[in-house]
């Protein structure tokens, strides 16, 4: 049953990816826009088993996101731990394949490790890929005091992804912040990201909810950015953090230290949230930052959450696109045709 499963999903994800959506009249094709100027479709917590019986799978359906839940506390051993809901043992569709050979062979359940190294043997498998936004929740937060700290992410991000990687130095070049960099320059077109992966980072549910935690994912990270570049050393770091939660104005107010709010060029939130009122959108795509929509059939007219028809997925991407979202997340794996498409934004 699973072999007849995993040739349909494949079957149906290789149709998808010959399938290139048609911009609308005026708008420039896909591979030829910036990253920053498009709207792509993203799977949450891709590495479920439920949802794609191998992360190769997730892959192949052609999503310009996909989703990790990563913990980090010391009760799991040392290793970075994929899971929803179990906070010391791993529980996802990733295997660790060394090759793109091992690919869909291996014992599943494995540690963030094996969820890179099957992207990285996917990577090798599919030369000048699409680009992929890996969208990492820190469930309960960095554990810097353990061995599980932003250069320890760092250092595994460089092991297994090596050269697909799309860093903040490789966005900042010569300019002095990323935000700098944004702003000027804009993000690279998408066929200059191809065979690239981008690594966002958010504090998860967890950290915020525990009210000991006072240095979340999100400012311990761009913190972490700041303080490599001022040592010079900016291209040792492998992930971009977003703030997280949509509010009203330049969220990045909330951080008092204002050194670190340079370091934000990626912003994620509750899609209704963004679309309800009192929210001006368009400023995040005036200055070329990433928005990440989250929840997107939760917007009125609310649309199923996994099944919804092709029609209603398609039209909720044109919403939010226009709404200046730069990616749409739902549960929509069931839909490849849908989850490959590329719409201008705004």
């Amino acid at each position: 049953m699973r072999t007849a499963i995993r040739t349909a999903v494949t079957a149906a994800a290789a149709a998808a990816a010959l399938a290139v959506p048609a911009a609308p009249a005026g708008a420039a094709a896909p591979g030829a826009a910036s990253y920053g100027t498009t709207t792509a479709v993203g799977v949450h917590n891709a590495y479920e088993q439920a949802k794609y019986p191998y992360f190769a799978d997730a892959l192949d359906s052609g999503a310009g996101l996909l989703e990790l839940d990563v913990w980090s506390n010391g009760f799991g051993g040392r290793a970075f731990r994929v899971s929803h809901a179990n906070p010391v043992r791993n529980d996802n569709n990733c295997e660790g394949a060394a090759s793109p050979a091992e690919l869909r062979t291996k014992s599943r359940n494995q540690p963030l490790s094996g969820c890179l190294a099957d992207i990285r043997a996917w990577h090798d498998a599919h030369p000048g890929h699409r680009p992929v936004l890996l969208k990492v929740e820190m469930k309960d937060g960095f554990n810097a005091n353990s061995g599980r700290g932003p250069a320890a992410l760092d250092d595994l991000l460089t092991a297994t992804l090596g050269d697909a990687l799309y860093r903040p130095a490789d966005l900042m070049g010569s300019h002095a912040t990323l935000d700098e960099a944004v702003r000027a320059d804009g993000w690279p077109g998408r066929s200059a990201l191809a065979g690239k992966f981008i690594v966002e980072l958010i504090p998860g549910t967890v950290e915020e909810g525990n009210p000991a935690d006072r240095l979340w994912t999100d400012r311990e990270y761009a913190t972490h950015l700041r303080d490599l570049a001022a040592s010079g050393r900016l291209a040792r770091a492998g992930a971009f953090p977003a703030v997280h939660g949509a509010t009203a104005g330049d969220p990045r107010t909330r951080y008092a230290d204002t050194t670190i709010r340079p370091w934000f060029v990626v912003f994620d939130g509750d899609a209704t949230a963004y679309t309800r009122g009192g929210i001006d959108t368009a400023w995040y795509d005036s200055r070329h930052y990433l928005l990440v929509m989250t929840d997107a059939h939760k917007v009125p007219p609310a649309i199923d959450i996994t099944r919804p028809t092709e029609t209603q997925a398609r039209e909720r991407l044109s919403l939010l696109a226009r709404a200046h979202a730069s990616f749409v997340t739902a549960d929509w794996y069931p839909l490849p045709q849908v989850l490959s498409a590329v719409a201008p934004r705004g």
